[in-house]
């Protein structure tokens, strides 16, 4: 596990940014849509990069590849968003080969989430892997370790009550309007933009607050509509946008563009308006708040709601973090045996040469030679030799590559390639 290789020279990465460090504003500038993580890994590609997923959430945005210095991949973000190196640097991480893997498995197991046990982010990874794998850039190391997080996830979201309860950012933003707004069944809600955290919160407001003045608004009407049409809300036209936020009491804005979509211009009344901003970039400008009616709360706000659900999780981080170690030692033992498996054919075709010569040599010198158990006898050496070599080498108390190097060289074997 020391070093994991494609090709000689290269290792695998994980670089990005999440909640953690940096602020909404920040993960603006990095945040990718459809056309930037397409132009990203094009460039990837014409850069001699040969396995690369790219993810970008309102929580974090992140790239898996390989390549021979961190800083291609630091670039590769870096030309394709709005932000800068030197901003990429205050707040990113770098994880490489063992380190990259476990880090991938956290975020896959929604252990890495904003809020505990939020599994988002494994369809989002499924769905990056996807798109790499259809431009030729997911190679078999890369597609196994995506395919042991999805089996982890799937473990954990089975087996613990990790993602138990309704907790999530669009079930905070319902939670947050119940707890501030009175009356919630009577207010003009508007939610602008179909985004999936929308969508969902869509659901939950209809669930819980038993609404029936919900208006749907979206720059494409048939996609309102879609939605509209599953919970039976009003759909208005994209043109009428500034007269029904002056009709609602409650702004919802899910919205993925990456500039601001409503400002101050938009807003003409002077009763109390109350804004949830679910999009990462931000899409409500803060000069909103120069109004003195206008209450703004954003995602990162909503994420620091924590209730008994989200404390009946926590109980579950052991019993994920087993499963997770049992599924990443099932892959770290794939990849170690992929990386010696070579030289352990190699080793066992050189026994069985030195065998059939030997046995050669033995027949002429004996007329009563016995083939059969002579072959057997052999054959059983060689395979408990090559056993032998091959516990070696899974052992964690020594070098793998040196234990390599050491046995193509004493058996003068051919140098096989490193994975």
């Amino acid at each position: 596990m020391e070093h994991i290789h494609v090709t000689r020279g290269t290792y695998f990465y994980a670089i990005g940014l999440s909640y953690k460090k940096a602020d909404a504003d920040v993960r603006g500038h990095f945040s990718l849509d459809d056309d930037s993580k397409n132009a990203l890994l094009n460039q990837a590609k014409n850069n001699g990069i040969d396995s690369l997923i790219v993810t970008s959430t309102c929580n974090r945005t992140e790239l898996y590849g390989f390549a021979e210095h961190p800083f291609q991949l630091i670039q590769l973000l870096c030309d394709n968003t709005k932000g800068t190196v030197e901003e990429f640097q205050k707040v990113a991480y770098v994880y490489k080969n063992k380190e990259a893997i476990s880090h991938m498995f956290r975020v896959g197991s929604g252990l890495d989430s904003q809020i505990l046990g939020d599994f988002e982010i494994i369809s989002q990874l499924k769905a990056s892997a996807r798109v790499s794998k259809n431009m030729g850039l997911l190679n078999a190391f890369t597609e196994r370790l995506i395919n042991a997080v999805i089996q982890a996830s799937k473990r954990i979201k089975t087996e613990t009550d990790l993602s138990s309860g309704a907790t999530s950012v669009s079930f905070a933003s319902v939670q947050y309007i119940l707890k501030t707004v009175q009356d919630v069944s009577s207010k003009n809600i508007l939610l602008f933009g179909t985004g999936k955290i929308g969508r969902n919160t869509c659901e939950n407001l209809v669930k819980h607050t038993k609404n029936e003045h919900i208006t749907l608004i979206n720059r494409t009407k048939n996609k309102a509509e879609e939605v509209a049409g599953k919970f039976n809300l009003l759909v208005k036209d994209y043109a009428n946008l500034q007269e029904e936020i002056n009709t609602s009491d409650i702004l919802i804005v899910a919205t993925g563009a990456q500039n601001p979509t409503v400002d101050k211009q938009c807003i003409q009344t002077e009763k109390p308006l109350l804004i949830l901003d679910l999009s990462i970039p931000r899409n409500v400008h803060q000069n909103v708040l120069e109004l003195s009616n206008v209450h703004l709360i954003h995602l990162d706000d909503l994420s620091q709601i924590t209730d008994d659900t989200l404390e009946k999780r926590k109980a579950y981080i052991p019993l994920a973090e087993q499963i997770l170690e049992e599924v990443k030692l099932d892959f770290i033992n794939w990849l170690d045996t992929r990386k010696f498996a070579p030289t352990i054919n190699a080793l066992k075709h050189k026994l069985l040469d030195m065998k059939n010569a030997e046995l050669e040599t033995q027949r002429k010198k004996y007329t009563d030679f016995n083939e059969a158990q002579a072959e057997l006898i052999s054959n059983n050496i060689i395979q408990k030799i090559t056993n032998h070599f091959a516990y070696h080498l899974k052992n964690d108390d020594f070098s793998t590559d040196e234990s390599l190097e050491l046995i193509k060289k004493v058996f003068q074997l051919e140098s096989s390639t490193n994975v």
